[in-house]
């Protein structure tokens, strides 16, 4: 939400509280909380006489996926008048709902929730309301066209060639930004996203700390996210990587046990007052699909593993990662910041040690790997030893090289007898030409297993 709105939607929420009688909550079409309207009714803020879909979007300023498609499911995206929804206790909805969209020029751009109770408002009530949505509306398309506007220079920064095009580029994102421009930021990169629809894109307002997103083309099939982070220190990377997790659910369906609805439950443990997050379902963790910044999804497999399999084996959700550059002040290098944080999300798909959120800065030789064509990083060397027939040979070699040259070491992690490891080894070489007694012949089949995961 842009500052200089913010108190607007807050007045104009508790207008229609005022006009209602009754407590009201606005969301944008995301189901996103915006403001909720400080009604003076002790009853209704009881927090027993709230259901858990209420309260969780007020407490969390979020809801689910399945939510959203609940309410949904009552025309709410097509009505121009209130619709009322009655209460349903199996979905945790114990109380009704009244819903009045708020549209500017046809469009919906969000919603404004009450409780509904018996009689509940006029319909001359209502109509006054309505008309107040309606100042809303406007507020929200302003809103979003100034989103529209920083997503378009943010990719115009992020596309430019070198020189003064990029030069331009830059100017013209400063300028829309204005004073944040100079502040401390950091980019993020989430691969591969979901769709290149800018319209599938998350709201600004929906990234904590974000001034400005955009999707750019991700490889030959696929897109990516690029986002552009608030921080208040280069040495807290917080804000970034919570933001980072909650992208990351979204990119993967949100399948967590609140994020997509899998268990046909309905609503139940989502919402707001008829809310539901974005359609991905960012809120909740997703066990299946990788979860939020602190679970692995098995994006490369574990170490020394998965490099003749090229990533994720087995069904479910994409794998998906998210890389964060080191944080710059002002926008000068954002190219710069632009290459490292996509290199970081190449590597934590690459290897699931670093992700799902990985920052430049711990991605160790993926940092050279990452800048390497594919012609030169696919260094022939190693052809035939990435065959699938040669699979176990290949993890024994990295795990091996991984582990310094130690034998005893690299037996205990391969879980195999030492002599099993020299004989192993030794086809290594064979199959190779190299001498793995040889330093420069090491650092060489290192940097191409390492490059072949990429």
């Amino acid at each position: 939400m842009t500052s200089e709105h913010r108190g607007d939607y807050e007045e104009l929420v508790d207008e229609i509280s005022e006009l209602l009688g009754a407590p009201a909550t606005l969301e944008n079409r995301d189901f996103e909380l915006i403001a909720f309207g400080a009604y003076d009714s002790e009853g209704d803020l009881d927090p027993s006489a709230l259901d858990p879909v209420r309260t969780r979007s007020i407490l969390t300023r979020r809801s689910t996926a399945a939510v959203r498609a609940w309410f949904e499911g009552f025309g709410i995206t097509r009505a121009t008048a209130p619709v009322r929804i009655p209460p349903t206790p199996e979905a945790g909805v114990y109380r009704g709902r009244i819903c009045l969209p708020v549209r500017h020029r046809g469009v919906v751009h969000g919603y404004v929730w009450l409780l509904d109770d018996d009689p509940g408002p006029s319909e001359r009530q209502l109509s006054a309301a309505m008309r107040v949505t309606a100042r809303i509306g406007a507020l929200l398309a302003d809103e979003a066209q100034h989103g529209a506007d920083l997503s378009r220079e943010l990719r115009a920064v992020l596309t430019a060639e070198p020189g003064w095009q990029g030069d331009m580029a830059v100017a013209e994102l400063r300028t829309a930004l204005g004073p944040r421009a100079d502040g401390l930021h950091a980019l993020i990169c989430v691969a591969p996203w979901p769709s290149a629809d800018p319209d599938d894109a998350p709201s600004v307002r929906a990234v904590p700390g974000a001034t400005a997103l955009c999707t750019l083309p991700w490889g030959t099939t696929t897109q990516c996210l690029a986002v552009l982070i608030r921080l208040r220190s280069s040495d807290v990377l917080t804000p970034a990587t919570t933001a980072a997790g909650r992208l990351l659910e979204r990119a993967r369906g949100g399948s967590g046990p609140e994020g997509g609805g899998s268990s046909g439950s309905g609503p139940k443990g989502g919402g707001t007052t008829g809310s539901a997050p974005k359609s991905g379902g960012t809120s909740g963790s997703s066990p299946k699909a990788g979860g939020t910044s602190g679970t692995s999804p098995k994006a490369g497999g574990t170490r020394g593993s998965a490099l003749t399999g090229g990533g994720t084996t087995g069904s479910g959700p994409a794998p998906a990662a998210a890389g964060i550059a080191t944080p710059r002040s002002g926008l000068a290098e954002s190219a710069t910041a632009w290459r490292e944080a996509s290199a970081a999300a190449r590597a934590a798909l690459a290897e699931a040690r670093f992700g799902p959120v990985a920052q430049w800065a711990s991605i160790g030789p993926f940092r050279l790997l990452t800048a390497l064509p594919p012609e030169v990083a696919h260094d022939p060397v190693a052809r035939t030893l990435l065959a699938p027939v040669h699979q176990e040979l290949a993890r024994t070699a990295e795990v091996y090289l991984d582990c310094a040259g130690q034998a005893a070491r690299a037996a205990a992690e391969l879980g195999i007898h030492r002599q099993t490891l020299y004989y192993r080894l030794s086809r290594i070489e064979k199959l190779t030409g190299l001498d793995l007694d040889d330093g420069e012949d090491r650092l060489l089949l290192h940097m191409a297993l390492k490059a072949h995961r990429l």
